[in-house]
């Protein structure tokens, strides 16, 4: 006959789950096949503790043991077969029940990665397009300097979870003390409080590259908040916001500049200086008859491009001007031209006028 687990385990029936878990802990590390090899005497022993830990660590199972016995888990008992082949512990290695206990499978923290941290800053055009190093202050939560030691966490006994039980039914909440990491640190440590992490305020320099754009973000790995009981940092992200200008717009790697222009230079043309943003001036032809919101395309002097030596184009979008405030003197001159044009543009007025009045019928 098998043996009861409860003496397998070294324990009176009716131990509470810390006393099953604690027994089997002991017993897990004096019988574990990686410190004992070559003693098959130790193995046998370790899956035995094992399988008695497989039962009596489940509320349900537990409670069929303690009123059946082995019965409950042979064939055709209360609880069906147990599933518990050669390798003990339903059919698992020795590994899946040592780390439950353990965490870790060698009793060491339980790392867990930091969490990321967003930092969003605003950059105007020009900035964008020349790219920009920036020094911004980070708060977060930092690795704390001094060296710490590790121990099963007292509250949880290792678990990671508190279990509590109302009759038939049981609960787990995540354990306050320890987080879930089933360890907390050994002795006090003024610095942390015994988190392991602690508050530092810090100037992070960034670099942002020429060409971003409202929306990019740069990743900068391992500045996040720091990992617990050792674990890696998360990671920053910043988060760009290119602020509107007062002249230029950006379309994608272009850029948009509206200039306005006499009207007498739209209807003769000329040649204007238009700025860049690089805050140049570049000289543009304005051919005769221009009209107003029609482009003109200035290679090359628009947006840096990401990641490359290339640049956008430039979109002169023209705008005539119309004269206010005339004197007599203009306005008769304006009067005598307007004159001088009738004939040549009154096909072009009667042919507009036409399909008005033709609109208006149907």
């Amino acid at each position: 006959m098998a043996d009861d687990f409860y003496n397998t385990l070294g324990l009176s029936k009716g131990a509470s789950d810390s006393e099953i878990k604690s027994a089997y802990r002991k017993m897990a590390m004096k019988y574990h096949p990686d410190r004992n090899q070559g003693k098959p005497d130790a193995e046998k022993k370790f899956k035995e503790v094992s399988n008695a830990y497989e039962v009596l660590k489940d509320p349900q199972k537990k409670q069929a043991y303690d009123q059946y016995g082995h019965a409950a888990f042979e064939q055709g008992g209360m609880g069906g077969s147990s599933g518990f082949g050669q390798q003990g512990f339903g059919g698992g290695g020795f590994s899946d029940i040592f780390e439950d206990i353990f965490g870790m499978g060698g009793g060491g923290p339980q790392e867990s990665r930091g969490d990321d941290l967003r930092y969003d800053v605003s950059i105007d055009l020009e900035e964008a397009f020349n790219g920009k190093s920036y020094e911004a202050p980070i708060s977060k939560m930092a690795t704390c300097p001094e060296k710490h030691s590790y121990r099963s966490c007292t509250t949880c006994d290792g678990y990671g979870k508190v279990r509590t039980q109302s009759g038939f039914f049981s609960m787990e909440r995540t354990c306050g003390r320890c987080s879930g990491s089933g360890q907390e640190i050994k002795g006090k440590c003024g610095k942390c409080s015994n988190t392991g992490r602690v508050k530092e305020n810090k100037k992070l320099k960034i670099k942002i590259p020429a060409g971003i754009e409202t929306g990019n973000r740069i990743r900068m790995t391992g500045e996040g908040e720091a990992g617990e009981l050792g674990g890696t940092n998360g990671d920053l992200y910043v988060f760009i916001n290119v602020t509107s200008h007062k002249i230029f717009e950006r379309d994608k790697n272009n850029i948009i500049c509206d200039v306005a222009i006499p009207f007498t230079t739209a209807a003769l043309g000329g040649s204007i200086e238009v700025p860049t943003i690089e805050k140049k001036m570049v000289s543009i032809n304005i051919p005769q008859g221009m009209q107003s919101g029609h482009k003109l395309r200035v290679k090359g002097k628009g947006m840096s491009i990401l990641r490359t030596d290339s640049r956008g184009d430039m979109i002169i979008r023209v705008h005539a001007e119309t004269p206010v405030n005339l004197s007599k003197d203009q306005k008769e001159l304006l009067s005598k031209f307007n004159e001088s044009l009738v004939k040549e543009n009154s096909k072009m007025t009667e042919g507009f006028f036409d399909k008005v009045k033709k609109m208006f019928k149907s």
